[in-house]
């Protein structure tokens, strides 16, 4: 069974910052894919960003230029570091990781952002 954990979420105001941290149970690049998504109150869960095994990223046009998505090798970790924060930013940030046809999520960490 694989777990991911999630850190870093929080209450901030707009325009301001937040780092999120996923770990997996295991090594990260035994992933083909990693990446977070996020579910506002009332939508439905939406791509942020993802990196690939190769390094690959692509991101939702929403966040493009404000937010970026890292592998951290000494950490085992994939990060998204979150920038000039929106109200609609706002949401409970969720990590994934796939391999082959099996996807794996994490519990989920709350972004909170004041207007």
């Amino acid at each position: 069974q694989v777990l991911l954990t999630e850190s870093g979420g929080g209450l901030v105001q707009a325009g301001g910052s937040l780092r999120l941290s996923c770990v997996p149970s295991e090594n990260m690049y035994n992933f083909n894919d990693m990446g977070w998504f996020r579910q506002a109150p009332g939508k439905e869960r939406e791509l942020v960003a993802r990196i690939n095994v190769g390094g690959r990223t692509n991101y939702a046009d929403s966040v493009k230029g404000r937010f970026t998505i890292s592998r951290d090798n000494a950490q085992n970790s994939v990060r998204l570091l979150m920038d000039n924060l929106k109200a609609e930013d706002t949401g409970i940030y969720y990590c994934r990781a796939t391999i082959l046809s099996r996807t794996y999520w994490g519990q989920g960490t709350q972004v909170t952002v004041s207007s």
